[in-house]
């Protein structure tokens, strides 16, 4: 069967399909996605082969006026999120249009009629790279008025953060500041996002529906034809880990290193989960059982086994946060408590370098039951760690790199939940629940001859790795330099054997090593960069692709000044041109930053 579009100078159909049926298609194919798609495409080659005709089924053409959501994501929740909302929202009859917010084109929005954005936070209340430019537009002269839209907003992020879910809240009182119209309003969620965001995906929902009564969709009816038969593969994400084994747990630093970073191999076999370098992993950790012990004998709450399996498994029992706090206050009556909740300056400070367990020791409550302080406590959220494997090289399996957190603070030592427990608890042929977390904002040239470079410090070399085994997997001819930073070369330069590999056999072209500690005065990978500037400019200016990985407060920060800096010392750009030019190279997908 063949469909043709209009035609542009008649408008009028050709092809075997009368005007009113070929309208009905267009409508119903344009809110497919590649795999709904398909699977038409072999309903309808099952039913012209078969031609098996039953009792008429019926299809929702979804409303003319599509509903446009766009997802801004830094870890891959708000897009999962957003997708949630479409497939609830397509199943209402509504005409839907999902984006990343990168791909959206901000001129479309004075046209818009019904707009959906749900969107994380990142650092110091930024927004997430993929939505730095539809930010700027939408803060900037050149917004235009909105009397026309109405809008919904949901937030992500940490309440342990000062500014949280601030990118949420900026867009949300931007549109409303152009003239748009809130359909629901906005709910700002912590890590522990699942009910909140369900809630407001229903509210959203039911407004949407009376906004686009289902009258305006069309049933259409077609004949029945069995489905072609599709594998049923499970599907494995946060709500739902594939429980994969451990293969190896090795210890990477070295005999005298001030770091204990690990490298774990988990096998997927099984579970149909594929990823691509530059992918995370997904581990739900469990509680650290000594700590759950004390606090439980803090509450006075022993001998009860479901709440330490609760507190192992279920909560964060770690990590402070205001609304713990403000509980608690209430809770015990403290003055000194109060009087933190009441001044958010001091109560940031105090918080630092304190857990769960400092508070419940010295401002007891005495009798207080495990509903009310669970009540109080986050869900404990999954940790992700950068892949450090292709999947190319090494089918069924998944690596990464894991530093360990252990200090001392205010009397007490600490431990990092998910760290520590693959260092301490975690051993070959035990266990993981795990998934794939996509992050396609970082990802290798689709040019293999394209040239990469690569920098990153500690743990952030993980994505490197898989990149240098996938492109040599794969044959890639492009040429490939890494920047790698970390204390001491004797003890942390992290896989040295391999890279040293690569280089030999020219699968890496370069590298530049920063060891901070092995000289008095510290280096680190942003001095590297400025004193390869000119190379480093001649391998942008004949298209190479560049890479950040690792730490957003201090590595992040420090490499991009460097990377203006070089930009407007070699080129001679201004300041402002220089920021431009990094943009652009953002926006070309040609520099890339995974940081946290």
């Amino acid at each position: 069967m063949l469909v043709t579009k209009p035609d542009a100078s008649s408008q009028t159909w050709t092809g075997p399909l009368s005007p009113e049926q070929a309208a009905q298609l267009e409508a119903l194919v344009g809110t497919l996605t590649a795999e709904q798609a398909l699977w038409v495409s072999g309903y309808l080659a099952g039913y012209n082969a078969r031609a098996r005709v039953a009792a008429p089924a019926t299809a929702v053409v979804p409303t003319a006026q599509p509903v446009t959501i766009l997802y801004a994501s830094e870890t891959g929740n708000a897009a999962s999120l957003a997708k949630k909302l479409n497939e609830r929202a397509k199943a209402k009859g509504l005409a839907t249009k999902l984006l990343d917010i990168a791909d959206y084109r901000v001129k479309d929005l004075k046209g818009e009629r019904f707009l959906v954005v749900v969107t994380s936070t990142q650092g110091e209340g930024e927004p997430p790279t993929s939505a730095a430019d539809f930010y700027e537009f939408l803060h900037g002269r050149k917004a235009p008025r909105l009397e026309g839209l109405k809008f919904a907003v949901l937030g992500l992020g940490d309440s342990t953060y000062e500014h949280f879910c601030q990118t949420g809240k900026d867009i949300d009182t931007r549109l409303e500041a152009l003239g748009a119209v809130r359909m629901v309003e906005r709910v700002d969620c912590d890590v522990d996002y699942e009910a909140p965001a369900t809630g407001w995906i229903d509210r959203l929902l039911d407004q949407l529906v009376r906004e686009l009564p289902p009258a305006e969709a069309k049933i259409v009816a077609f004949p029945h034809v069995a489905a072609p038969a599709v594998a049923a593969e499970p599907l494995y994400d946060r709500t739902n880990p594939f429980q994969a084994t451990v293969l190896e747990n090795l210890r990477l630093t070295g005999r005298g290193s001030s770091k204990e970073i690990r490298h774990v191999e988990i096998s997927l076999e099984g579970s149909g989960l594929t990823y691509e370098p530059g992918d995370s992993l997904g581990i739900l950790p469990q509680n650290d059982p000594e700590l759950v012990g004390e606090l439980i004998a803090s509450l006075g709450l022993e001998g009860r086994p479901d709440l330490q399996e609760a507190l192992g498994r279920d909560y964060e029992i770690t990590t402070l946060t205001g609304r713990f706090l403000a509980g608690w206050a209430e809770l015990s009556g403290a003055k000194a408590l109060k009087e933190l909740v009441a001044d958010p300056a001091a109560q940031k400070a105090w918080l630092h370098g304190r857990e769960i367990i400092d508070v419940v020791s010295a401002f007891p409550v005495p009798g207080i039951d495990a509903a009310t302080f669970t009540g109080l406590l986050r869900k404990l959220p999954p940790r992700l760690y950068s892949l450090a494997s292709s999947q190319a090289a090494n089918p069924d399996e998944a690596h990464i790199v894991v530093s360990t957190v252990r200090y001392d603070s205010h009397g007490r030592s600490r431990k990092g939940v998910a760290s520590t427990m693959l260092a301490d608890r975690v051993r070959p042929d035990d266990t993981l629940p795990v998934y794939i977390n996509a992050n396609r904002h970082f990802r290798l040239p689709t040019d293999p001859d394209a040239p990469i470079v690569m920098i990153g410090a500690g743990t952030g070399v993980a994505p490197y790795r898989a990149f240098m085994q996938e492109r040599e997997e794969r044959g890639a001819k492009g040429r490939s330099w890494l920047f790698f930073g970390e204390r001491n070369f004797r003890t942390d330069f992290l896989y040295q054997v391999e890279w040293q590999r690569w280089l030999k056999d020219g699968v890496l072209s370069r590298i530049d090593l920063a060891f901070s500690r092995d000289q008095a005065e510290k280096v680190y990978v942003q001095h590297r960069l400025l004193e390869r500037a000119a190379e480093l400019w001649a391998w942008l200016e004949e298209g190479a692709h560049l890479y950040l990985c690792g730490d957003a407060e201090q590595l992040a920060p420090d490499v991009h000044a460097a990377l203006l800096r070089i930009v407007a010392e070699q080129s001679g750009r201004g300041p402002e041109q220089a920021a431009e030019y990094l943009k652009t190279l953002q926006r070309e997908g040609r520099y890339q930053r995974d940081v946290y």
